[in-house]
């Protein structure tokens, strides 16, 4: 490590990084409490220090698989320069801050893979792009929520079998503390997951600038994202929590117990195969399926597909964003 080589435009670039990983804590970190506020389980104020106590678990379970594919797997690290990991931040977080306004819950994660795609596509062209690494995350637009819908719809359907004999307020009991069980699961999903995307970027721009004399993710890059992602979602992840929870079906503990443990298993395959899948599509496709399990028509379809639609065009918005962005940039630093 070669603390020579940090620099005021360094400082500044990781603190920008620091900013983006906050905006994502305000709008995707509400994922892992929405179904738990919404169901009255916990108060919000509990469930955001629930949720950040196994967000920071994670740092202690779960390798740095998907920092390592953040930090080389979508665009060469040997492209990537100051001016591009600037174009790539701004063009997430701008999208970011844009989609947490209208309370939309789109994806952080995928408006930074847009971002390092658009900035380094403008410096290099395409053939800077690290094709396998993109098409895995491209490939998780499409499984990532339907794994989640398909398994919340399995985890409905046997919860339901099981609990068919026992008396409503019993099985109402058992379910929320079940939920308690799953949004802690999903919360280290999340956190082994998300927090881990920042730290890539970080470590990456250590590199480019030398710090590092080989691509390598340090833990105080880790711990840092941990903790800066754990005060963005009490700052403001309200807006979301409302649309995930209550919006697209009312949830029952049953079923908000079945959606975070979908959404949950879900992202452990993903981490340990180090794909930066969207924590939001996950417990988006996760509610829907548990409240088509329990009626098609309980799910409001019309939200749902103007969810899907923002999923659609998140990557090449921030992609568009970062390559202006970055185009700025080019001029400033």
């Amino acid at each position: 490590m070669d603390l020579g080589a940090f620099n005021a435009t360094l400082f500044f670039l990781i603190f920008v990084a620091l900013f983006f990983d906050f905006i994502n804590g305000m709008h995707d970190s509400a994922n892992a409490i929405a179904t738990v506020v919404s169901t009255r389980v916990l108060k919000p104020v509990h469930a955001v220090l629930w949720a950040g106590f196994f967000n920071f678990a994670a740092y202690f379970v779960f390798e740095a698989h998907v920092a390592n594919t953040i930090g080389k797997g979508i665009i060469s690290p040997d492209l990537i320069d100051n001016a591009v990991v600037f174009g790539a931040l701004a063009g997430a977080i701008v999208w970011n801050l844009i989609t947490w306004w209208g309370g939309i819950p789109s994806s952080s994660s995928h408006a930074l893979v847009g971002g390092i795609v658009g900035a380094g596509v403008t410096k290099a062209g395409f053939g800077g792009i690290v094709w396998g690494g993109l098409s895995k995350t491209l490939y998780a637009i499409v499984l990532s929520p339907f794994t989640g819908f398909v398994l919340a719809i399995i985890l409905m359907i046997l919860m339901s079998w099981l609990f068919m004999r026992a008396s409503p307020s019993w099985a109402e009991g058992v379910m929320r503390k079940l939920q308690l069980v799953a949004s802690a699961l999903y919360s280290l999903g999340h956190g082994s997951n998300d927090a881990q995307k920042t730290a890539g970027i970080i470590a990456v721009l250590l590199y480019s600038n030398g710090v590092y004399k080989e691509f390598h993710v340090p833990d105080w890059a880790i711990f840092s994202c941990y903790v800066v992602m754990g005060m963005g979602t009490m700052m403001g992840g309200w807006r979301i929590v409302r649309t995930m929870g209550s919006k697209i079906t009312k949830l029952s503990p049953m079923q908000g117990a079945c959606s975070n443990t979908a959404g949950a298993m879900t992202l452990f395959a993903a981490t340990y195969l180090g794909i930066p899948v969207s924590t939001t599509h996950t417990i988006t496709g996760a509610i829907v399926g548990a409240g088509t399990a329990r009626r098609a028509n309980s799910v409001r379809w019309g939200l749902a597909s103007s969810i899907v639609w923002a999923w659609v065009i998140t990557i090449p918005a921030s992609a568009i964003l970062a390559a202006v962005s970055y185009w700025l940039a080019t001029h400033l630093l």
